[in-house]
């Protein structure tokens, strides 16, 4: 599957170096990043003209607690600088903002960064692990797009007071990022089965029915990709019952992230379920779990989606060799899940962090 819905994703020539910011973040983001990095080297040693320049940079709760500020802005201009961006996790419970909103620095860069286009794929690699009945490998297989940029997401910064009794949320639309970002999900479409499902709730919120009447205008430009409307509880009920149905999907920005939730479920859990967040220019690629501070420094946390976010990392570069890398890591991953016995405990495994990146490495 290709990912590179997006038409300026970086172009490199022969003997090419990448510049890769590395951002591991808080908790466990560090630990599955160390096995993705090392996934990422192994895939490099069988490369004969492309090399990875990896630098590290702090950010995150960690960083606000040490500094006061969780995106440095040294930090920022390495990330518009680089070629993409490996994040592994940010943000822990305890640590908020005064007025009580989590620490969420990989928000802003999405914002600032202008990464309209949030990828989650869907895969299920092993039966053992969806506990959905009598479904194989291969019959779970989706990609979920949320508009990254905008929607009920877009209200984060609003500021009000709960003392006058009323607190509104603004769902914002706008006729330009709905455009940008179906007309992606169209492309990607197009290079999958050529099915495209829009999620709304366009028979309650006028908002939802402006994204739709837009999705539709722009449908018309693709006329070899099946155009399908669902409305998102019922989208919910059909991810379920009948996940073979969805090829790629396209929504607002928190359906999206409820969603991929759910659907992340399917393959077996947040563990399994790797993300991009793609702008015209600059890409974030990150497991779509969080830092899982419960768990962080215990050695158990599963690094299988950061691994597979270095696979779309790959492909998002966009040459030849890069893409056979991350088509190479896929199988990997694939190979070494083959047994059921190597898996970590939240696919009820024993095999730690490290040893799951061994085995992938090594399959690489």
């Amino acid at each position: 599957m290709s990912i590179n819905a997006c038409e300026n994703a970086a172009t490199a020539s022969p003997a090419q170096t990448f510049q890769i910011a590395v951002l591991p973040g808080d908790g466990i983001g560090v630990e599955v990043t160390r096995e993705a990095v090392k996934v990422l080297r192994a895939a490099e040693a069988r490369l004969n003209d492309v090399r990875f320049e990896l630098r590290e940079f702090a950010a995150g709760a960690s960083e606000y607690l040490r500094c006061g500020d969780p995106l440095p802005e040294a930090t920022f201009a390495a990330c518009r600088q680089a070629d993409a961006i490996l994040l592994g996790a940010m943000g822990l419970p305890t640590v908020r903002w005064p007025d009580g909103k989590e620490i969420s620095p990989q928000l802003d860069l999405r914002e600032r960064l202008d990464l309209y286009f949030g990828l989650r794929p869907i895969y299920l690699f092993h039966r053992d692990d969806t506990p959905l009945k009598d479904y194989d490998s291969r019959e779970i297989d989706f990609a979920i797009v949320r508009e990254n940029t905008e929607g009920l997401f877009s209200a984060r910064r609003s500021t009000s007071s709960p003392t006058n009794g009323e607190v509104c949320d603004v769902m914002r639309i706008t006729r330009r990022g709905t455009e940008r970002v179906c007309r992606d999900a169209f492309r990607l479409a197009q290079k999958r089965r050529k099915r495209l499902t829009l999620i709304d709730k366009a028979n309650v919120l006028p908002s939802m029915a402006f994204f739709r009447s837009v999705f539709d205008e722009v449908a018309r430009e693709f006329p070899d990709v099946e155009a399908d409307r669902v409305y998102v509880d019922a989208a919910a009920l059909y991810m379920v019952k009948n996940p073979q149905r969805f090829d790629v999907v396209v929504t607002e920005n928190m359906f999206g992230d409820i969603l991929s939730d759910l659907a992340a479920g399917l393959v077996g859990g947040m563990g399994m379920a790797p993300s991009a967040d793609i702008g015209e220019k600059h890409a974030v690629f990150q497991p779509s779990h969080g830092s899982a501070p419960d768990i962080a420094g215990r050695g158990i946390a599963n690094p299988i989606a950061m691994i597979l976010s270095v696979a779309l990392m790959l492909e998002w570069l966009d040459i030849p060799q890069t893409i056979h890398a991350a088509g190479r890591i896929r199988v990997a991953v694939e190979r070494a899940l083959a047994d059921p016995v190597h898996r970590t405990p939240d696919l009820g495994g024993v095999l730690s962090t490290q040893e799951i990146g061994d085995l992938v490495a090594a399959e690489v």
